[in-house]
């Protein structure tokens, strides 16, 4: 991700003794050159800081009182946040001999004070709480934190903190870290802080920190693979514990058969990331994730309007937590294979730009990353893809070698196990991989070593339930094309009758089309479960068209014909459930639900 903003606490990370460091200073005026964003969060009240630095205006906005007050210097706009305690707090505390300050909204006073300061508010019953700083205390309004101001700066500069990186040094500051996409506390301050925080940065006071702002400006492609604070909630292992991954930018490959359950797994990915506020691009070739839509900030495009333009996608995203669907449902094959690769270079400028959207989903990608020129499309830099496929030996090498974490659903296909064995090894064999991944279950799924939430093994998990409904549109295998040498060929005494069938809906026109003769010698050999089975990895339909196939040659058929009918049908029930449906064998298979 695009580092955009630096959220900075003032005493002791930046200032001692209420005067800023002036190498800090000038690293934050080299930063904003850059085009960063600087925050300065602070539990000081906006008037003395506004004495103690009369340029106030190098920061963007000035997150003050703990979060109770943000302003903007340069526009000379400022807005309380959280609202001030009662007259009747301020008197009971004069009447008990409390010395304190006031700001807009915080009230200070000595840490030692702090039962004194609690027993007025329990007695007075006032929404207040107490936060500590070293050796003074803060009276807030409940729910108010640095976290709250600086979300409050973000959304009005729409920026988000997924691109933010906070650094602080005391008690204050561990909600301000949480928010940011990486935290970092310094290493001569709070012990409690610098252990929950991505990194710390080493050094002996501002200046350390002044050399930091200054080595990340000039490389502003965050890196945020230390952070483990948020996290993606895949499902249950077997152990009964939690499956999770945690955010870190990675790229991420969804890989399994068809109809095992991979756009389930995509769209909880989806789900999550949206509510932990990133912004997100779904392609979706087929309108699989248009449910999505039920989630806050998600907008889908295309579907029965144009695909939108580069233009509508920069205007949908200059909100940093809106989401976009395109929607390419509508479009024909090769209209969506030229959209979608049109579209990726346009969403690797926006997002060298603006920093957003901070994760792209890439639905089908064996169809459209599959040319030797497909990983230029990509940003191998900022990463955050998302690819979900079910013929992962199709992808070009250079992208399929971006994937850094890997989730499989079911997978029957030894070649593409092969090919996933290459990209996340580990130390099972692979009889195991085979036996483990050939055998998940429709609401289950598994996280491949090299990772380190995978403990370097096949870490098997039963999928978490999903927020929005999912929509199957399995009409979608009907036209999707496939390569030349995965096409069917239909022979006749070993010569080729017709084209080769590139699409389903190709060898279903073909079906219906050649002689009984050809027909027969097929459903012999079994072939057209076969091919099924490896190459559309439909592991159900395979079985019942197999049973179809047994079912002729042990002459439940009289007529060639019948079968052709009942395969035609059985396929059709299964890409086209919403078509009339033509009959098919008197028989227990033939009529099974598919």
């Amino acid at each position: 991700m695009k580092l955009c903003v630096l959220a900075l606490d003032y005493d002791g990370t930046i200032a001692i003794d209420g005067v800023m460091d002036p190498g800090v200073r000038e690293a934050i005026k080299e930063a904003r050159n850059l085009g960063i964003t600087c925050v300065l969060v602070t539990g000081r009240i906006l008037g003395d800081l506004q004495r103690l630095v009369p340029d106030l205006d190098i920061f963007e906005s000035v997150v003050a009182e703990n979060g109770a007050v943000v302003a903007f210097p340069a526009k000379g706009y400022s807005a309380t946040v959280g609202q001030p305690p009662p007259p009747s707090f301020f008197r009971e505390l004069s009447l008990r001999g409390i010395p304190f300050t006031n700001g807009e909204s915080v009230v200070e006073t000595d840490a030692g004070l702090a039962w004194q300061v609690l027993t007025v508010i329990r007695d007075l019953e006032l929404p207040l709480s107490l936060l500590f700083n070293r050796g003074r205390l803060m009276v807030l309004p409940q729910a108010v934190s640095k976290a709250t101001g600086l979300r409050y700066a973000m959304r009005t500069l729409r920026l988000s903190e997924h691109n933010a990186i906070a650094i602080g040094d005391a008690e204050n500051d561990h909600q301000l870290l949480r928010t940011c996409e990486i935290g970092v506390a310094v290493s001569w301050g709070s012990e409690a802080l610098k252990d929950m925080a991505d990194n710390v940065l080493q050094g002996q006071g501002p200046p350390a920190v002044a050399d930091f702002i200054r080595k990340v400006s000039q490389k502003p492609r965050m890196s945020p693979r230390q952070a483990r604070h948020r996290r993606l909630l895949l499902g249950t292992g077997e152990n009964g514990q939690a499956v999770s991954l945690a955010i870190q930018g990675r790229n991420i490959l969804i890989n399994g058969d068809s109809q095992s359950g991979k756009s389930w797994v995509a769209g909880l990915l989806c789900e999550q990331l949206i509510l932990h506020h990133y912004s997100m691009c779904i392609i979706d070739a087929e309108g699989d994730y248009a449910s999505l839509a039920a989630l806050p900030g998600v907008v889908v495009l295309g579907g029965d309007d144009p695909p939108p333009t580069a233009r509508d996608i920069a205007r949908t995203l200059r909100y940093a937590d809106v989401s976009v669907v395109l929607d390419l449902s509508k479009l024909g094959l090769k209209e969506k294979y030229d959209y979608v690769r049109s579209v990726l270079p346009v969403l690797l400028n926006i997002r060298r730009e603006m920093g957003i959207p901070h994760r792209i989903l890439i639905d089908e990608a064996h169809y459209f990353l599959q040319a030797p020129d497909s990983a230029a499309l990509l940003d191998r830099e900022l990463g955050g893809y998302i690819m979900v496929s079910y013929q992962a030996l199709l992808i070009d090498a250079g992208v399929l070698s971006m994937a850094e974490a890997v989730i499989v659903t079911r997978e029957s296909s030894a070649e593409e196990i092969r090919v996933l064995r290459s990209l996340q090894p580990g130390h099972a064999s692979e009889a195991e991989w085979q036996f483990v991944l050939g055998n998940l279950n429709m609401d289950e799924a598994a996280l491949l070593p090299g990772v380190e939430e995978a403990c370097d093994r096949l870490c098997k998990f039963k999928v978490t339930p999903r927020l929005t409904s999912h929509v199957r549109h399995r009409n979608k295998y009907i036209d999707m094309p496939l390569p030349e040498k995965l096409a069917f060929v239909f022979v006749s005494n070993g010569a080729r009758v017709g084209k080769p069938a590139g699409t389903m809906k190709d060898f279903l026109a073909t079906l219906s089309a050649v002689s009984g003769d050809v027909l027969a010698g097929h459903v012999r050999r079994n072939d057209f479960s076969r091919w099924i089975r490896d190459v559309f990895r439909d592991g159900s339909l395979a079985d019942i068209v197999h049973g179809l196939e047994t079912q002729y040659a042990a002459g439940a058929g009289e007529d060639i014909s019948e079968f052709r009918q009942a395969l035609i049908s059985t396929i059709e029930r299964r890409y086209r459930p919403g078509e009339p449906i033509r009959p098919t064998f008197s028989s227990p298979l033939a009529e099974g639900s598919v």
